[in-house]
């Protein structure tokens, strides 16, 4: 037998509750036994387990009006269940108007193409004017509250100087749901690097474990020893001469600066990358003048998402965005082009 839902309307709810709850829950024969917090967060459905787990334990859970504070107590059949979540707090960074380029928006997520230079989350110096700053402004009023916070789930990030495809969960089954497709990659991301040198073969993949450089902490490094599997596919796009060469990558994985590590490790950096291309490449005395100092003075990474894959978190429907590569980059590719090597 299933559980019956009783949510009542916004304007009956108890002072203080979110918009959907409380959320009233009769358990039946048939769930005897089950875990209360994962019965109830699949009862409900807007909440993860997790969450529930986290309101359970904060006092926000009864069982026919008494506190229920152990998420693994088994349910009791013919008891009825509130789930009554806090409004949710105000998000700490403040909302800050910025324009936004939206590839997609529904009530669960937000998918858009970031611009080059711009930070995904406040930090120690960019405290403000980061992308969460903007959705809190362009989308603040739609959170529904994440770990009881009214703030946009970031679940995974691109560099600050990386352009592309990102997306941004607005309510916590969707949040829940993509942090979970995120660690088990069950997804498509691809990117396209500018790289100096030409990869031989032109196809291959870097497996390689990446991890804290040992003398710099700033620096990511592959490592012999303490770093975390990783794996980058690579393709050519194009070529110019010997000198550099577009390529595409798709991650097997996701740590942090990936594709950046992978390429510098198989002397491969990216143009511009101001952390792991630590001199003047040989390759760029393959370029003419004024090609080589463009890209000797590229103040970036040239490195852009492209595309990214993935089922939509609450229908299962195949989402797939893609943003074009970036004006400066593509001046390169220009650049490049009227100046063969």
């Amino acid at each position: 037998m299933s559980p019956r839902i009783n949510t009542p309307r916004t304007e009956t709810a108890e002072p203080g509750a979110t918009p959907d709850g409380p959320h009233d829950v009769l358990a039946g024969p048939g769930d005897a036994g089950s875990r209360a917090d994962r019965f109830l967060a699949g009862a409900i459905g807007t909440l993860s387990r997790s969450r529930v787990k986290a309101l359970m334990e904060a006092g926000h859970v009864t069982r026919d009006g008494v506190p229920l504070t152990d998420p693994s107590e088994p349910v009791r059949p013919g008891a009825l269940y509130r789930v009554a979540p806090p409004a949710p707090l105000p998000a700490t960074p403040q909302a800050q108007a910025m324009p936004l380029t939206i590839l997609f928006e529904d009530a669960h997520l937000i998918v858009l193409d970031k611009p080059a230079g711009l930070v995904v989350h406040p930090a120690p110096g960019n405290q403000d004017g980061t992308l969460v700053n903007a959705l809190l402004a362009h989308a603040g009023d739609e959170l529904t509250g994440i770990g009881g916070e009214r703030r946009p789930g970031i679940v995974h990030r691109l560099d600050k100087d990386t352009s592309g495809v990102m997306v941004v969960a607005k309510s916590a089954v969707a949040h829940q749901a993509l942090s979970e497709a995120f660690a088990s990659r069950d997804l498509e991301r691809s990117y396209l690097a500018l790289a100096w040198g030409v990869p031989s073969p032109a196809r291959g993949e870097v497996e390689a474990p990446i991890g804290r450089h040992p003398a710099d902490r700033k620096r990511m490094a592959v490592v012999s020893r303490g770093g975390k599997a990783a794996l980058t596919r690579f393709a050519t796009e194009r070529a110019w001469g010997t000198a550099c060469a577009l390529l595409r990558c798709r991650l097997a994985t996701g740590r942090t600066h990936q594709i950046r590590v992978h390429l510098a490790h198989i002397d491969h950096p990216l143009v511009g990358d101001p952390v792991y291309l630590r001199r003047i490449p040989a390759a760029a005395k393959a370029l003419p003048e004024a090609a080589r100092d463009a890209l000797l003075a590229f103040p970036r990474q040239a490195l852009h998402a492209e595309t990214l894959g993935f089922n939509h978190p609450v229908t299962g429907a195949p989402l797939r965005f893609s943003a074009p590569m970036p004006s400066d980059m593509k001046a390169l590719l220009t650049l490049l082009d009227g100046n063969p090597a």
